[in-house]
């Protein structure tokens, strides 16, 4: 074992032991490490050179030259993860790529939500029955019975096959042009949770500023609001990571706290390293997100800024379904151009939970549908996803927006962020 190799071991050994939040309560630890064992024996599902080529393009999305688009399923579901679903969501990302370049002017990066969303955090350990709350695929069942709620690490290993047959899709995958040859043109990414099942396809990567260690489970992976304790596992993993890295950052993220994280996960300063991807709910965005941007903009490091308008701005309606209204999500993302616009910074990107399937989850756009509609064909394993329809109109949204250049004061009364909130 090399210098590297050791060191890296050792700094892996220290992350992993600090607290971890939202991990499964495996009945049989033993037999969980069983499985990590054969989890490494697997191959990768991601090539060092496909992770690269990500790395270039996000680098030109931190110097504002191209934008981001990420979106898919808010939790990949065995039962319902078909070629057909998968093939339905690539398209629908597509389509609104092709939109968002052609009518913005600049290449689009797609980022999908795919081959390895198998685990959610959730916001208390037990569900409306006193069952233990379903916590994705990769760890229970939805079902909501004492056995399906049991932790069982065994689902880990189906999560890796069910993730190398997505991936075969997504590199399969070819609407409209086609991408150089050994590049599908798109890439898959998933939070970084349960910290067995990421650690558990890990390599030495050389090719940086340091040694690092590379995941071979996504070419892109982010921490999420919940897991993002400066002092917890999942920072201090990311932080060892070759891959590109997102980070979600609430309504309670301080800028001093957003500089902190900035210099731990890019301490180099590479451009597009990290994503800070803002979920502030779109009554807090313009109030909260302009310090953080300017006190990470004074730090010199060029991130990516990425908008997810769909956690800050999810409800449950009054017939119990939880759900989110399009004309929120609509005016987040208005009020994070705004901010950006006013700053003279990149609005780099576009975080979302869709689908392909004609679902019915979210409320409102062009097909008009109400809260009484959600239970047709309500699908979704844990949040709600825009379908195909609403998500082309918010791709169109989006474009207004990137093309309008306007600015406006935190009032929000500037003529584009009327038009979106009329839509």
């Amino acid at each position: 074992m090399s210098r590297a190799h050791r060191l890296l071991a050792g700094e892996l050994a220290a992350a992993l032991a600090r607290p971890a939040a939202q991990q499964p309560d495996w009945p049989d630890p033993e037999r969980a490490r069983a499985v990590v064992a054969s989890l490494r024996r697997a191959a990768p599902l991601v090539t060092p050179a496909e992770t690269a080529r990500l790395a270039d393009r996000l680098a030109a999305v931190a110097r504002g030259e191209a934008f981001l688009l990420q979106g898919g399923d808010c939790a990949e579901a065995f039962a319902e993860n078909t070629e057909a679903h998968q093939r339905a969501n690539l398209t629908v990302l597509a389509d609104m790529a092709a939109l968002l370049a052609r009518r913005t002017g600049r290449p689009v990066v797609e980022v999908a939500r795919m081959a390895g969303q198998y685990a959610k955090p959730r916001s208390r350990p037990l569900d409306a029955r006193g069952l233990p709350v379903y916590r994705g695929d990769l760890v229970n069942s939805i079902e909501p019975t004492p056995a399906a709620r049991t932790p069982d690490p065994a689902r880990m290993l189906r999560a890796r096959a069910d993730a190398a047959r997505a991936m075969a899709v997504v590199r399969d995958f070819r609407p409209g042009t086609r991408p150089p040859p050994g590049d599908s043109g798109r890439y898959v990414s998933h939070e970084a949770l349960v910290l067995d099942y990421e650690r558990s396809s890990l390599r030495v990567d050389t090719s940086g500023p340091e040694p690092r260690l590379a995941s071979g489970l996504g070419h892109f992976l982010w921490i999420g609001e919940r897991t993002r304790d400066p002092d917890g596992a999942h920072i201090a993993f990311a932080a060892l990571l070759a891959n590109p890295i997102g980070l979600k950052i609430g309504p309670r993220t301080t800028p001093e706290q957003a500089v902190d994280y900035v210099r731990r996960l890019d301490p180099h300063g590479e451009p597009g390293r990290l994503t800070l991807i803002s979920r502030m709910g779109h009554t807090r965005i313009r109030a909260v997100l302009p310090a953080i941007v300017e006190k990470v903009t004074a730090s010199g490091h060029q991130v990516i800024w990425q908008c997810d308008p769909m956690h800050g701005n999810t409800y449950t309606a009054a017939n119990g379904y939880k759900t989110r209204e399009i004309r929120h999500v609509l005016d987040e993302i208005a009020g994070f151009f705004a901010v950006h616009r006013r700053l003279g910074t990149h609005p780099g990107g576009l975080h979302v939970e869709l689908t392909g399937d004609d679902v019915t989850e979210c409320v409102g756009g062009a097909c008009g549908l109400t809260a009484a509609d959600l239970p047709a064909r309500y699908r979704t394993a844990c949040d709600p996803r825009l379908n195909a329809e609403q998500s082309r109109e918010l791709a169109t949204a989006v474009a207004d927006l990137a093309t309008a250049g306007a600015t406006d004061g935190t009032d929000g009364t500037d003529r584009t962020n009327r038009e979106v909130r009329l839509r």
